[in-house]
């Protein structure tokens, strides 16, 4: 009798777990995530990332206005969805945590493509290209590579400066030392009072910011390597992706892309539709 208690007793644990496990499988489908486009358009805005000290893609004019290329392009988009534009500052080190948490939309703000974000997201075509260069003080010691020996360089951490010295074994064995900072703006301070002899940086920011401050920089031209820009979307959300790219080449045909960019660069150097 004791064995049959117990057996029935058995039975109905697992019968227990199985139903439990059913429920959670059913809550689970119930949970999955809607389709991004109408989950946007319902909500009626689109909340896009940005790194707001990077001009000429994101940054704050004299009125405390968040401007740049990356903004306008972001904007029409958005007014073409027929939703809200929002902006939300992040810290870069944080980006993908904003993302996979749903904090944000996509990351907009000069983010490169690799094959490991390509693995991780849903990344859109090459926008734009870009360079990472060194900016040194145009008075300093260092005015080209081979004055770096023994030197100390700094940028900004979980950048694509940081993956152009790693990926460059000969240059970044010459160096006597390398900070990390949160920040382009921390770095060009400790590079201004001489705490550090060059920054790595993007090269589009770079070029903007000594040629509209007067900040005593000068970028050295030879590149430490070469990209391309992207927008960043969550993994399980192609269909958001593919709605703004087609958007994007809409703008391109109808001369809008053309029109935002010779404003910010002086010409047209966006890759969108080329």
């Amino acid at each position: 009798m004791k064995k049959s208690l117990f057996a029935l007793f058995l039975t109905l644990c697992f019968c227990s777990i199985f139903i439990m496990g059913c429920s959670k499988n059913k809550q689970a489908a119930v949970e999955a995530p809607k389709d991004a486009v109408a989950a946007l358009k319902a909500r009626g805005e689109l909340i896009i990332g940005y790194d707001i000290d990077f001009p000429p893609l994101a940054f704050k004019d004299g009125n405390g206005e968040l401007v740049g290329y990356d903004v306008e392009l972001a904007k029409e988009v958005a007014n073409r969805m027929g939703v809200e534009f929002k902006a939300v500052p992040i810290a870069w080190e944080d980006k993908d945590n904003e993302l996979e948490n749903g904090d944000i939309d996509c990351i907009w703000s000069g983010y490169t493509i690799t094959d490991a974000r390509r693995k991780a997201h849903c990344l859109t075509f090459a926008y734009l290209s870009n360079e990472q260069v060194l900016i040194v003080r145009k008075t300093g010691s260092v005015q080209k590579y081979d004055d770096l020996e023994g030197r100390v360089i700094g940028y900004r951490g979980a950048s694509s400066s940081e993956d152009a010295v790693n990926e460059n074994p000969s240059f970044k064995n010459k160096l006597g030392d390398i900070l990390t900072y949160k920040d382009n703006k921390s770095c060009l301070e400790d590079l201004k009072v001489g705490a550090i002899d060059a920054m790595v940086m993007d090269g589009i920011f770079a070029y903007y910011y000594v040629t509209h401050t007067n900040e005593p920089f000068t970028v050295i031209p030879t590149p430490l390597s070469n990209e391309k820009y992207c927008i960043c979307f969550r993994k399980n959300e192609p269909d958001l992706r593919n709605y703004v790219e087609e958007i994007l080449m809409q703008m391109a045909a109808d001369g809008t892309v053309e029109k935002i960019s010779t404003k910010w660069f002086g010409q047209d150097v966006s890759l969108i539709g080329k």
